[in-house]
């Protein structure tokens, strides 16, 4: 079994796994629907080709929460002025149909995130992906780039998913007024159904976007690692 972290660092990011028209939400750490999306843009996966798509979803996911960042709301609207005309998705025209949302995202979150599997080629051919990636990456949102590379050095551990979360350095990136923390939050799927649901199981490609559940349980890891894990 062996492990491929992720460093999942911006000034913006956003998870969302029931948004609805005008609401945008996000949850509080990468979401595995999220991150698959990521990981089939470095890849170069066509979003319409189930087949290429389907054996990144039986990657198990697990999320440390080095810096959980805060919680903003962005107030968005588009053609709301009387003169306004607004080119609708079946391409016909409006005019005075503006458009009003409501954005949630995280504000200066760093997570490390890990993905397991038996299937070590797989993952070397993801880890390699991502240090040179076909299309652009983004946490969550296309405007919401990485401000750090998610390619880690030696970032493919022959470590189980806990283990190799556990014993990462700290990704923060180094600041006068922090510190590493004594404890860490780490969310793991769950394998006996314990935990909180979570709605972002992939089931079909994302043009067709059916999602299945799955469970996620955290828990408070000791850690009084010094040393930061400084970009590559």
């Amino acid at each position: 079994m062996a492990t491929l972290l992720l460093r999942l660092v911006g000034p913006m990011q956003s998870w969302g796994t029931t948004s609805r028209f005008g609401q945008r939400d996000t949850g509080k750490e990468p979401s595995k629907s999220g991150v698959i999306g990521l990981l089939a843009a470095a890849l170069g996966f066509d979003r319409e080709e189930w087949t290429d798509l389907e054996p990144l979803t039986y990657l198990s996911m697990g999320v440390r929460h080095d810096r959980p960042g805060v919680l903003k709301k962005d107030y968005q609207t588009a053609g709301c002025a009387a003169t306004d005309t607004i080119i609708k998705a079946n391409g016909t025209q409006e005019k005075g149909g503006g458009v009003v949302s409501t954005r949630f995202y995280l504000a200066d979150a760093a997570f490390l995130v890990g993905i397991e599997s038996e299937d070590r080629l797989l993952l070397k051919r993801i880890y390699n992906a991502l240090r040179d990636p076909v299309w652009p990456l983004a946490l969550g949102r296309k405007s919401y780039v990485p401000s750090e590379p998610v390619w880690i050095k030696d970032g493919l551990q022959e470590l189980s998913l806990y283990e190799a979360l556990k014993e990462w350095r700290w990704i923060s990136s180094p600041r006068k007024w922090e510190s590493p923390p004594e404890k860490l939050l780490i969310s793991l799927e769950s394998e006996d159904g314990s935990g909180v649901l979570r709605m972002d199981q992939l089931l079909s490609s994302f043009a067709e976007r059916h999602f299945g559940s799955r469970f996620v349980r955290s828990e408070w890891v000791d850690f009084s690692q010094e040393v930061t894990d400084v970009s590559a």
